[in-house]
């Protein structure tokens, strides 16, 4: 809550017409959610000229109450009713701000045309028990009858309830900062309040010693003020205070208060007496006690930031004092805090203790310490002035918080790109006067000096350009679309290769599996191919999870045996996760295991699955994602592989993966595995190049030779491939043949092959030039036979 006649001691707005001033403060960012006039029609001062009991009643009075132009009668219940008492009265007519609205009425048999108010039943004060207690509000005994009662009372201001964004610092929670915010508006200048005082010849470094315990405190200062005079404050103070929700309590008291809302540094008064000549600040010890002020005991903990006497808490730091260093009628020597404690800390202790005052939500935001020294100097200057004390020479401060100056450099075009207005440095340079931040100017570049009191302002242009922004006004901002290019999303990296492997395969017919990457010892032996080291838990919670797998083939066998025991005939999965190994070195892998039928049909009859039909699958996915003729297939031999059904995948002279039937004394069944290493693929893949189709016609060739047993397809293929040259754009076999025709120790196979050129037709005389080449070629290395001469 902001009272405007309070901002008026700071800034020149006595012209201003507030709502309108409330509009423009709104436009600028900072929400006025209210603007409260505090005056309510017929509420006056009166004055009990005669109170008897109720005749009905053994706690009401009834009054004759003096109200200027008339008396009247009126049934009050308060205690300390009584004859003489100055008292303020809602005439019928008036609507008090809890919403009541008084009228003439008749209690337990006797009218009575009005009410006496206490000071919550006009908004002064909170509805609470204690307050009830209090009874209705007694007046001084000068109070002119008739008069307006808020007027009498100086509540008649405008006040501002704000609504203020949770990214603002503390500068618009007290009057000072939020007199900078209307100047700001005007573009007018703030004048700070008398900060000088007197000061004796003892010195305060005679008196006490501060020691930081704890890095939660990062600036403490401190006067120590004598001579004290405990008794009512000002009546501008009091009124003050009422006016945005704060009992005056004495001129001490109300002074912390109204520094703290003039400046927005919370401060502390100890007793010094009671105090002694030490004061220590450190982390509360776990469990240690103390006595707030509220006469509660509170049980502390490690987190809280307490103020000692150099053995037991005196001061929740930023919260609450304690009841043993009170201020009391009795007090003539006192001890001002002025400090700066960890926000977060500090939040979090009122939350846990449920001390959520005026001062820990401004400690909670952040402090400048600028204000942390005015306003230990506006309290001395405000104690000398009204409370009769003198003050020590000096003042001890301690702590090590950062000074330093936050600096912003940046020139017109930064901030109209982020703005997407066309602003000058003329422009520019209005806003930063306006704002009263202090800069300087180098041709086209401004170095800008953020004032300690804007926390929430950081050190950069865009923070800057919001400011300037919000003082252009965001209703002026044209509208206009954004100029940044966008581009779709997709994943990037290994898991868009992932993502798209995984969808090739399930295009292919094969069913993903998730599995845990946990196995059993003896799984964890299985296809241990690689030698890896494998990691052991030390506390597994079940001996058949105990080992991180550096192969995913196990786990695709237990889904084998799974779905077998379930009549599950054709199984065809695969799965991509992530190996580890002792040394927590990861690699992302993909498997594969097919048995059974891969298509089934009943009219045409079913596709099993064998080695060859595999080595399609795997193929296929290597060419889709651009490696077609760096990769290879070379028998080799696995201890958990058919010796002669495996092979290793070779690509670009490094070993990937292998493929495989799984050896008989592991499984009796025809399955077929693969494991392929993702990491290796990927750091090999290069982007795809495609060429266009030649638009000359083909020429195509088959021919098949009958082989002894044991050859290599593979190196059969390569010799085609050389002898074919240019004109041989693709060879396949097609066919392979073992039976009655051949010897039983022979195998036929047959090639097709296709020649074309991209430039031109081919004719039937270069291509049978090279043709019969090939022929003999393989005629010479390989013995072989060519059938159907």
């Amino acid at each position: 809550m902001i009272n405007l006649s309070w901002v008026k001691d700071y800034i020149d707005i006595e012209d201003e017409d507030l709502k309108e001033l409330a509009v423009k403060i709104t436009e600028a960012g900072i929400n006025v959610e209210k603007v409260i006039t505090n005056n309510i029609d017929h509420l006056v001062v009166g004055e009990i000229v005669k109170c008897i009991p109720h005749p009905n009643s053994d706690h009401m009075h009834v009054c004759e109450v003096n109200v200027g132009s008339e008396t009247t009668q009126i049934v009050c219940g308060a205690k300390n009713v009584r004859e003489g008492l100055k008292v303020i009265v809602s005439l019928p007519g008036a609507k008090l701000p809890n919403g009541i609205e008084i009228k003439k009425s008749t209690l337990r048999g006797v009218e009575s045309n009005g009410m006496i108010c206490a000071a919550f039943e006009i908004g002064l004060e909170s509805e609470t028990e204690e307050n009830y207690k209090k009874g209705i509000m007694e007046l001084d005994s000068d109070a002119p009858v008739g008069m307006d009662a808020m007027k009498y009372l100086g509540l008649d201001d405008t006040l501002y309830e704000l609504d203020i964004h949770k990214h603002r610092n503390n500068d618009c929670y007290y009057h000072i900062g939020f007199a900078y915010e209307i100047g700001t508006i005007l573009n007018k200048k703030v004048h700070l309040p008398e900060l000088t005082f007197k000061e004796n010849k003892e010195s305060i470094q005679d008196k006490i010693s501060i020691k930081l315990d704890t890095e939660d405190c990062t600036y403490y200062t401190s006067r120590i003020a004598t001579n004290i005079t405990i008794k009512d404050s000002p009546d501008f103070i009091q009124k003050r205070l009422l006016s945005v929700g704060m009992r005056p309590i004495n001129n001490v008291v109300d002074i912390s208060n109204y520094v703290m809302l003039e400046f927005g540094q919370p401060l502390h008064f100890f007793d010094y007496q009671k105090l002694g000549n030490k004061i220590v600040v450190r982390n509360a010890k776990e469990n240690e006690l103390i006595t707030t002020l509220d006469n509660v005991e509170r049980t502390l903990s490690k987190e809280d930031i307490v103020i000692t006497n150099g053995k037991e808490p005196v001061c929740i730091a930023g919260i609450m004092g304690g009841l043993n260093t009170d201020v009391d009628d009795n007090t003539k020597e006192i001890l001002i805090e002025s400090a700066i404690f960890n926000p977060i800390k500090t939040r979090l202790s009122a939350n846990r203790h449920n001390l959520k005052s005026e001062a820990s939500i401004r400690m909670g935001k952040g402090l400048s310490y600028e204000y942390t020294d005015m306003a230990l100097d506006r309290a001395c200057n405000l104690l000398e002035k009204y409370a009769d004390a003198t003050i020590l020479k000096d003042s001890i401060k301690v702590g090590n918080i950062d000074k330093t100056p936050k600096k912003v450099t940046f020139n017109k075009e930064g901030v109209n790109k982020i703005l997407g207005i066309e602003l000058t440095n003329d422009n520019i340079k209005t806003e930063l006067e306006r704002l009263d931040f202090p800069y300087t100017e180098n041709k086209d570049e401004f170095t800008v000096t953020i004032p300690s009191r804007r926390l929430d302002i950081d050190p950069y242009v865009n923070d800057i350009a919001e400011e300037i922004g919000r003082l252009y006004g965001y209703q002026n901002l044209s509208s206009t679309l954004p100029l940044e290019y966008h581009k779709s999303g997709e994943y990037q990296g290994n898991l868009k290769l992932v993502k798209y492997i995984s969808k090739r395969l399930r295009a292919l017919g094969l069913t993903e599996t998730i599995n845990y990457t946990l196995v059993s010892p003896n799984m964890a032996k299985l296809f241990d191919y690689e030698g890896k080291e494998k990691l052991v838990l030390p506390n597994p919670l079940s001996s058949d999870k105990s080992v991180i797998r550096t192969s995913l083939i196990p786990s695709l066998l237990n889904v084998y045996d799974y779905n077998k025991a379930r009549k599950v005939k054709d199984i065809k999965i695969y799965e991509i996760a992530k190996t580890y190994d002792k040394n927590r070195n990861e690699e992302t892998k993909i498997a594969m295991l097919l048995s059974g039928n891969y298509i089934t049909n009943t009219w045409q009859g079913n596709k099993e699955i064998d080695f060859f039909l595999v080595k399609g699958i795997v193929e296929n996915l290597l060419h889709s994602i651009g490696l077609q003729n760096r990769y290879s297939f070379v028998a080799d031999k696995y201890d958990d592989l058919h010796p002669g059904i495996s092979a290793s995948i070779i690509l670009d002279k490094e070993i990937v993966g292998l493929i495989g039937r799984v050896h008989p004394t592991i499984k009796k069944d025809d399955i077929y595995v693969v494991e392929l290493s993702l990491d290796k693929l990927n750091k090999t893949i290069k982007p795809i190049k495609y060429k266009a189709s030649s638009k000359y016609p083909s020429i195509e060739k088959d021919f098949a030779f009958i082989f002894k047993k044991g050859i290599v397809a593979k190196d059969i293929l390569d010799t085609i491939k050389k002898k074919g040259g240019r004109l041989l754009d693709n060879t396949e076999v097609f066919d392979i043949y073992e039976g009655e025709k051949i010897n039983n120790d022979e195998i036929s196979i047959a090639f097709h092959l296709t020649f074309q050129e991209k430039e031109r037709t081919l004719t039937d005389e270069e291509v049978m030039q090279v043709f019969n080449n090939i022929i003999s070629s393989l005629e010479k290395e390989y013995n072989a036979i060519l059938r159907d001469k």
